[in-house]
């Protein structure tokens, strides 16, 4: 069965990585207005922001980052919303195939397009200055942060595109979490920010997310933020991956 299961998801996600590549213009979408957000800020608003450390471009790309990937799962709801109205879910009920399989793989496309836009945007940012104190075990303590907080998103994501009527509503979910990081420490120090508004900044997920991903690609210590971070991933990744089973289940039941 397990065997069976991974088959089929590799030859799904096969699938829908062809339909990616076909249209490369959704990662370069899903690149560009974070590059964007990034050349602003460093650019135009960077020399008139304090955050009482090195380059600016060091201290935004964290949040950049986050930005990306709540951007790129947008495109994984819209797929998986054109999927089940053309009727692709039903066609592979009567194959035999792992009936999770298909859901699977929409998952695995989305992880590996929004960390090909990561990479795209990372690639852009060592251009325009970024320098990095880490080593290779903090980067690949940054890689596994992005790819919790990308599977947590992508879950969402899913969830979205199974309960949607439309396909802008589909697609509509992912505003709010673009905008988390700019009530966040992403952007400037959160002690810059007055009462109400700081204490939610200082208290939603992506501030402890950004935070530790900052501290290992300065090559510093990771504090407490990282424990904080990892129990938001995962958090949000089961709760999202339960419910969007659930709604799964009921809708090719």
């Amino acid at each position: 069965m397990t065997t069976h299961f991974v088959g089929d998801t590799a030859v799904l996600t096969g699938r829908s990585l062809r339909h990616v590549l076909r249209s490369p213009d959704t990662i370069v979408t899903t690149a560009v207005m974070p590059i964007a957000f990034m050349l602003m800020f460093v650019y135009v608003f960077g020399g008139a922001i304090d955050t009482g450390a090195g380059a600016y471009v060091d201290y935004l790309l964290p949040g950049i980052l986050l930005i990306t990937v709540a951007s790129g799962v947008a495109y994984t709801a819209y797929r998986l919303f054109l999927d089940l109205k053309g009727g692709i879910f039903e066609r592979f009920q009567s194959m035999p195939i792992a009936r999770s399989s298909a859901l699977w793989a929409h998952v695995l496309t989305s992880l590996v397009a929004n960390l090909v836009s990561v990479a795209v945007v990372v690639g852009v940012a060592l251009i325009m200055g970024f320098r990095s104190e880490a080593g290779v075990f903090e980067w690949l303590a940054v890689a596994g942060i992005l790819v919790l907080f990308t599977l947590a998103l992508t879950w969402i994501a899913v969830l979205a595109g199974l309960s949607a009527k439309t396909v802008e509503g589909a697609s509509a979910f992912s505003y709010p979490l673009i905008f988390l990081p700019f009530v966040s420490s992403a952007f400037v120090p959160t002690d810059t920010m007055p009462g109400p508004v700081r204490w939610f900044a200082e208290n939603q997920p992506v501030t402890s997310i950004v935070n530790s991903i900052r501290q290992l690609l300065e090559g510093q210590p990771a504090s407490g933020d990282i424990w904080v971070a990892l129990s938001w991933c995962v958090g949000i990744l089961l709760a999202a991956f339960m419910v969007a089973n659930v709604v799964y289940q009921r809708r090719i039941s």
